[in-house]
């Protein structure tokens, strides 16, 4: 398993392919296969037996995008609160 600079959440540009130029939010990350789902993009037909045809985003390969902006982490700092000794 690769450690891929792109994480979910991520803002990315198409680099080659159809939807070259486009961008879109980072939805699925498969870092196996480095393979990424974008939000929008790459729309493929499916068909459902119980839903008919539906309509849902296909894989991209993880080197036909670029990294636009990361996802804020909202990671907050796990310091410990130190209290000062008394002095005696």
């Amino acid at each position: 398993m690769a450690k891929l600079k792109i994480k979910k959440g991520d803002s990315v540009k198409v680099i080659t392919g159809s939807d070259k130029g486009k961008t879109g939010k980072v939805l699925a990350v498969d870092s196996n296969k480095m393979k990424i789902v974008v939000e929008g993009l790459k729309i493929m037909t499916h068909y459902d037996k119980k839903e008919g045809l539906l309509k849902k985003e296909g894989f991209f390969d993880y080197s036909n995008v670029k990294l636009l902006e990361a996802q804020k982490s909202s990671k907050t700092a796990s310091g410990k609160t130190t209290k000062a000794r008394a002095k005696k």
